[in-house]
């Protein structure tokens, strides 16, 4: 069965801190579907996560992405230096 989801709101973690972005009505086909399930409003207060506004937890989850692009940079400069060679990750869906 297809799904339509309305007032959804997509949910970035980065840390100890999360933001909320709205996100709409969403249609998601069923063989798409994996789980679904209801959030407990009354746990989901008592979690150690700090909300953050939406400009913040962007900026955030920028600055962490380009923290992973530089750390496989040196994992890869690294491996060429002792001869490996690691495919990238754009090349491996042709093989």
């Amino acid at each position: 069965a297809n799904l339509v989801l309305h007032q959804t709101v997509e949910r970035i973690h980065v840390g100890k801190k999360y933001g909320d972005i709205p996100r709409g009505i969403f249609v998601v086909r069923g063989e798409n579907v994996v789980l679904l399930g209801e959030i407990d409003l009354e746990k989901e207060s008592d979690t150690p996560l700090q909300q953050v506004s939406i400009e913040e937890i962007l900026e955030e989850q920028r600055v962490e992405q380009q923290a992973k692009q530089e750390s496989e940079k040196l994992k890869v400069q690294a491996l060429k230096e002792r001869g490996l060679a690691v495919p990238r990750a754009d090349t491996l869906d042709e093989y």
